[in-house]
């Protein structure tokens, strides 16, 4: 039977959604600032992140210099500058406009056995308040594409990606086709996501309807890696008009309305 623990959340458009979590997760973050006087999270990119992004950097009252960030996921074999690099996306779409205290990057022109040791061995003595993160198509977490380890306790993990997933890369024009996009990427763990003290899972779009649907069917199922958040305490599932498609309409009529 399903824990009753994930939190979900129905807004009008991914617009709307944005504004719901850079409300609540700005709120996360001034709580583990007023309780600890510092501040750490994770932060995801790709398309479901724009408008979270652009509206938690809006957000007043956060004292950016006593936030730490860490980055979610790194194709391998990218350099900084590539038009499809995460670490460019975070550093134009968020660091650079926030300007936190610290930014532990994944560069894929690094060695990624080294690259996941220095930032994992970081990640091990640090306490996260907030994730950010989406949902693959094929309901990959990160980059934990299906069937995923979901029990490995490492901070990070040299990942093969899977056909539907590069093909989302393609789709949303990170790539011009197939042959580019990268094989293998460095992927913060399941297990190492679930540490967080909250998750915010912003899924908006119809491509995301079939994801969804899957997320909400099962639990803790390899196949279905997003489906892992159910085991979490503090874990928010935020979906749009769109994305919720395939759901039963008392199942889209119980959740909470994000605006």
């Amino acid at each position: 039977m399903r824990p009753p623990m994930l939190n979900k959340i129905l807004a009008a458009d991914r617009f709307e959604m944005g504004l719901w979590v850079g409300r609540n997760a700005a709120d996360s973050i001034r709580m583990a600032l007023s309780e600890f006087g510092h501040a750490n999270i994770v932060v995801a990119t790709g398309a479901s992140q724009f408008e979270v992004l652009a509206s938690l950097a809006e957000q007043p009252g956060i004292d950016w210099s006593k936030v730490t960030g860490f980055h979610l996921d790194e194709y391998v074999g990218v350099s900084p500058d590539h038009p499809a690099s995460f670490c460019k996306y975070l550093r134009e779409r968020f660091v650079e406009k926030v300007s936190p205290g610290a930014f532990h990057y994944l560069r894929g022109d690094e060695d990624p056995v080294e690259t996941m040791k220095r930032v994992g061995d970081l990640l091990r003595q640090t306490r996260i308040d907030v994730s950010l993160v989406g949902i693959g198509e094929n309901a990959h977490l990160a980059f934990n594409d299906p069937p995923a380890d979901l029990t490995t306790t490492e901070p990070y993990l040299l990942v093969d990606l899977d056909q539907r997933c590069r093909e989302q890369q393609v789709g949303e024009g990170w790539f011009s086709s197939l042959e580019e996009v990268p094989t293998q990427a460095i992927s913060m763990s399941v297990q190492q996501i679930l540490k967080s003290r909250q998750i915010f899972c912003s899924v908006p779009d119809a491509q995301k309807a079939e994801a969804v649907a899957k997320t909400l069917a099962v639990v803790n199922e390899p196949m279905v890696p997003a489906s892992a958040l159910h085991l979490h305490p503090n874990a928010t599932l935020i979906i749009d008009i769109a994305s919720s498609a395939e759901l039963d309409r008392d199942v889209r009529n119980s959740m909470e309305p994000g605006s």
